[in-house]
């Protein structure tokens, strides 16, 4: 099953027209929410994060996010997912091709439901990143379909046998293609500001709970991509991958080329995070 606009239907009872702004525009806004035990992981973050998209684009949601929280839930519960992801799509919605915007199209909601594992040889081990170029546009903090820029960078990391890509404009670091990127130096954590140079991912906001929880200091500043060469310790973090070890950037170790202590403390909170919230829910 999947929801279209208001309904769970088949996923060929789906139609989408050609002339949807989504598929030509990119003109619309998304989410991608985990699920753990058969419950949502931070589900309140992500809608208040895909209303705030929805608004900074102008587009209106066809009806109030307490309803499409209610029809994600059913969705989860329809397709027995235990674990996987949510995503979750707001299109501008169909119009005649014009780049204004159309007077009379209905914003589409669509999502679906994904089957995946934790990545656990990823986050046991660890991943290899390269740097790239940032060439996405001045409003990253949007969650937007335009994500051609994140393509390109996440492909050029494929092609250099690695798993992320990170972002580098004008020597700062920003964040990875899919990922929001943390370094550590003599116990600080860093990573760039939440401005409008990346996106504020909730699994970040998360990081900092836990941080703090952990009275591990954190520093939200921009660093530059030597400062991410001669880091102790490197890690990202998004929706899918957790806390995520890189022990390697651009053919060269991080710290021991191995991951470090404090990464390993912050996924070790992450995952009694995750017990606390989900199965607390799934016994309540």
């Amino acid at each position: 099953m999947i929801l279209y606009d208001e309904r769970l239907v088949s996923r060929e009872e789906a139609n989408i027209d050609i002339e949807d702004r989504a598929y030509q525009f990119g003109d619309g806004v998304y989410e991608m929410i985990r699920v753990y035990h058969g419950r949502p992981f931070y589900m309140d973050e992500h809608l208040a994060r895909l209303e705030r998209s929805a608004t900074e684009i102008r587009l209106s949601l066809p009806y109030p996010i307490t309803r499409l929280k209610q029809l994600l839930l059913d969705l989860i519960q329809q397709n027995h997912l235990e674990e996987g992801n949510v995503y979750i799509q707001v299109s501008r919605g169909t119009a005649p091709r014009y780049h204004g915007f159309p007077e009379q199209a209905r914003p589409l909601v669509i999502a679906y439901t994904q089957h995946a594992k934790r990545p656990l040889a990823e986050l046991n081990h660890g991943i290899k990143a390269v740097t790239t170029e940032d060439i996405r546009w001045l409003r990253c903090d949007i969650k937007s379909l335009n994500l051609l820029g994140a393509v390109l960078a996440k492909q050029t990391a494929i092609e250099h046998g690695a798993k992320e890509a990170i972002l580098v404009r004008d020597g700062i670091v920003t964040e990875g293609s899919s990922t929001n990127i943390f370094i550590i130096k003599d116990g600080t954590l860093h990573t760039h500001p939440a401005n409008h140079l990346i996106l504020n991912g909730i699994t970040r906001q998360v990081v900092f709970k836990l941080a703090d929880e952990c009275e591990i200091p954190i520093s939200e500043t921009t660093f530059s991509k030597e400062a991410l060469e001669s880091a102790d310790e490197v890690f990202l973090s998004s929706t899918t991958m957790e806390i995520c070890p890189i022990v390697e950037i651009d053919g060269r170790p991080v710290g021991q080329g191995v991951p470090g202590p404090v990464t390993k403390q912050l996924q070790e909170a992450f995952v009694n995070e995750i017990k606390r919230t989900t199965l607390a829910e799934s016994s309540s």
